[in-house]
């Protein structure tokens, strides 16, 4: 992955930022299922590639029905989910898969390798990712790409994560945005 931020919005302030940004791809994180299309939409008229978290779509059970679904009717570049079931419908769609990963304690740990062994993701998002040896213990392990994302809060954090072995960042701070994009000019 070129792109070292990938910035998540959760909000249509964050997006319309987003949409003014020089960043081609972002992240669209909680939004209501009748916004999918506006939101589709836009990101297209601007010529930006967009990852939809499925898991929080409201509106829509995230599941493979709802994947299949959002993956023929919007095409996006990528889908987000904790869901077994959601990566591999995206992954027979040609969508980008991404699984969720949540670090909470040694045991949630295996037990996400264990499904990361299963569904077999183009990507894995880290959260937090703010735990850069968990990010290296990780990658060496499934040696799928990482996604580090969640109480990343400043550019030696992006850093130490990058230098980890993240691919890249997923964060809704628009001052790492910034810091990491010497043309964007943020929407006031």
């Amino acid at each position: 992955m070129e792109q070292k931020i990938l910035p998540a919005s959760s909000n249509m302030k964050e997006f319309e930022s987003f949409l003014e940004s020089p960043y081609e791809m972002g992240v669209f994180l909680d939004m209501h299922i009748a916004q999918l299309r506006h939101i589709h939409m836009m990101a297209k008229e601007k010529g930006k590639k967009m990852i939809y978290h499925v898991d929080l779509i409201h509106g829509i059970k995230n599941d493979e029905y709802a994947t299949e679904y959002i993956c023929q009717e919007f095409k996006p570049y990528g889908l987000i989910s904790t869901k077994s079931s959601v990566i591999q419908k995206a992954k027979q769609k040609g969508v980008i898969a991404v699984q969720r990963m949540f670090l909470i304690d040694s045991h949630a740990l295996e037990k996400s390798y264990k499904l990361i062994e299963k569904t077999q993701p183009d990507y894995i998002e880290v959260l937090p990712g703010a735990m850069p040896w968990i990010i290296k213990e990780v990658k060496e392990r499934v040696g799928t790409p990482i996604l580090a994302g969640g109480l990343i809060r400043s550019s030696e954090e992006v850093n130490a994560a990058l230098l980890a072995g993240a691919a890249a960042i997923t964060t809704s701070k628009r001052e790492l945005w910034e810091a990491f994009s010497t043309t964007f000019k943020p929407t006031l």
